[in-house]
């Protein structure tokens, strides 16, 4: 409502006046002993001498103090501007706090004048309205010339209300005033929003990190862990030892997967990820773990046939840490792909090949199966599908790329990771 707006608007500069009253007492003293060791607030002139000398010492101040997240929280309390039309935290340059400063000198000095006439305004008027009435008023001398009590009894009331209007437009007006100039001195700057969209880049990634975790892990196990108890079910009664065999890969499958779980959500809780609890589930790796992701999905009914080339190395712990993680992921998402969608056998290779430039080497994984759907909807089945875009910002991250779609009579997903440096 406007008039709680302005009401709250007229707190704001009432404490911005109580703020500026330490800098005032100060300025007096020594206004005092400039002028001969006399009181400061005794002389009029002296006391505005007094209330100038110190908004320099606000402005001043102000440069080096934690003014600005004061200042906004205030005002968006207080004076209704929108919050994203100031800056949070402080100042991150010289400029920014020149800025700040000068909102607080503007707040602080307002405030003041704003404080003083609502403290000396009302009595006044209360004592100007009530003078037809009180006949002891009637002989007050305010000592102001034509302002006075007994001039005119009946003028004494409309210059109370005069007196009150005029306040109350002024609280009002500087109210406006400074909500109008917060934006200005007090909105963010060029590093402000810089700061702002590298937090929130930095905040999407950590999300799509989370997402791409689950999905990758979730998804994975769920896909297989269906299949299989499918394909036990379908066997239960002629082939007892596949069912055995489908339901310990159910067991295993389902064990992995809460472990990788409870490493997705230690990050979520913690924020550090695996290196804020020791206890949370390494991540898989090429190295420790594409043999028993090939065994579970095998177990699920799917043939695969893997062909594997690390290279001189000889072993896929040579690969580096992260380029071994993002692999085994990708190798994931595309035996999941091929459980929902494919309807054959999947040709499987890995290897690591010489790159284009010959002092690095780059991981290159290919994966092709026969399509479920009939040719000529095969188009449809692109990279927009969550795992597979999931993939490609892996592979981005390390400089590769994932490449997906029809093949010939097959659909193919071909994944190329460069390896850069010297493995580890």
């Amino acid at each position: 409502m406007p008039v709680a707006r302005a009401r709250w608007r007229w707190v704001h500069l009432i404490l911005g006046g109580a703020l500026l009253m330490p800098y005032f007492l100060l300025a007096q003293v020594v206004v005092g002993v400039a002028a001969g060791g006399v009181n400061a607030l005794d002389s009029a002139p002296l006391t505005f001498l007094a209330y100038a000398a110190c908004l320099p010492l606000v402005a001043v101040t102000a440069l080096f103090g934690p003014v600005r997240p004061m200042s906004v929280a205030a005002v968006r309390a207080m004076c209704e501007v929108p919050g994203e039309r100031l800056a949070d935290g402080p100042a991150r340059s010289w400029a920014a706090r020149g800025r700040a400063s000068a909102w607080w000198t503007l707040h602080l000095g307002t405030g003041a004048l704003i404080s003083g006439m609502t403290l000396a305004v009302p009595p006044m008027a209360v004592m100007l309205i009530a003078a037809p009435a009180v006949g002891q008023l009637r002989d007050v001398r305010l000592g102001y010339g034509w302002f006075t009590t007994d001039a005119d009894p009946y003028v004494a009331p409309l210059l109370g209300i005069g007196l009150l209007a005029g306040l109350t437009l002024c609280a009002v007006g500087a109210g406006k005033l400074l909500a109008r100039m917060a934006p200005v001195l007090l909105g963010p700057t060029a590093a402000d929003r810089l700061a702002a969209a590298e937090e929130r880049a930095a905040d999407l990634a950590v999300r799509n990190r989370l997402a791409r975790e689950l999905h990758d892990a979730v998804g994975h196990a769920l896909s297989a862990v269906t299949l299989q108890a499918a394909a036990a079910r379908r066997m239960l009664e002629r082939d007892p030892d596949f069912v055995r065999e489908a339901l310990a890969a159910i067991e295993d499958t389902t064990r992995r997967t809460v472990g990788e779980l409870d490493a997705v959500l230690g990050l979520l809780r913690d924020g550090d990820g695996d290196a804020a609890r020791p206890d949370a589930a390494p991540a898989p790796t090429l190295a420790a773990d594409l043999d028993g992701l090939l065994a579970r999905t095998r177990a699920a009914g799917t043939t695969i046939t893997a062909h594997q080339d690390p290279g001189p190395a000889g072993d896929w712990a040579a690969l580096p840490a992260i380029a071994s993680r993002e692999a085994y992921r990708i190798v994931q998402e595309g035996l999941t792909n091929a459980l929902r969608h494919g309807a054959g056998p999947v040709d499987l290779r890995i290897r690591v090949r010489a790159g284009p430039d010959t002092a690095h080497r780059e991981l290159e994984i290919t994966m092709a199966n026969p399509p479920a759907a009939p040719a000529e909807d095969r188009e449809t089945r692109t990279t927009g599908g969550r795992g597979l875009r999931g993939a490609a910002e892996r592979a981005a991250l390390l400089g590769g790329s994932v490449e997906a779609g029809p093949h010939g009579d097959r659909w193919r997903l071909r994944a190329v990771l460069p390896l850069a440096g010297e493995p580890r």
